[in-house]
């Protein structure tokens, strides 16, 4: 019996999925850092936003890219970080969202690039709450 505990205890609760829908493909990922709700420690928050995202999605320029999370994570709130940088100011609370593919191909200063690291950002008030990546590249048409 006691055994049977001790294999239960180090299972861990699952994170929640975030997925990216483009066309009819999709591709969904765990958390990179997730703290079930509470917030990421303060010095945990650049390592995790820098982690290389595991899961690719091709993406053309003129394809709409739609982003899904769980409810869990629309309660709280959500933003898009593009390589590591917050993207927008106020969270967004929907589990749905669509924006152009146009939109994650260009930098800062106005030049293009192939490839780029999205995450999606839970938040809590000011506390990140759970951090998911996808590498997006760029499809040659």
């Amino acid at each position: 019996m006691s055994a049977g505990l001790l294999v239960l205890a180090a299972c861990e609760k699952p994170t929640p999925l975030a997925t990216v829908t483009v066309g009819d493909s999709s591709i969904n990922t765990a958390a990179a850092c997730y703290n079930d709700g509470k917030a990421i420690k303060t010095a945990d928050i650049q390592p995790c936003l820098n982690k290389k995202a595991e899961k690719v999605v091709e993406i053309a320029m003129d394809d709409k890219v739609r982003f899904g999370v769980d409810p869990t994570i629309a309660e709280h709130g959500w933003t898009l970080f593009i390589n590591g940088q917050q993207a927008e100011q106020e969270p967004y609370k929907k589990t749905y969202r669509t924006i152009p593919g146009n939109a994650f191909f260009s930098t800062q200063t106005g030049e293009t690039t192939s490839d780029t690291q999205v995450s999606i950002v839970e938040t809590n008030g000011k506390t990140l709450t759970g951090i998911w990546h996808f590498e997006f590249k760029k499809k040659n048409s």
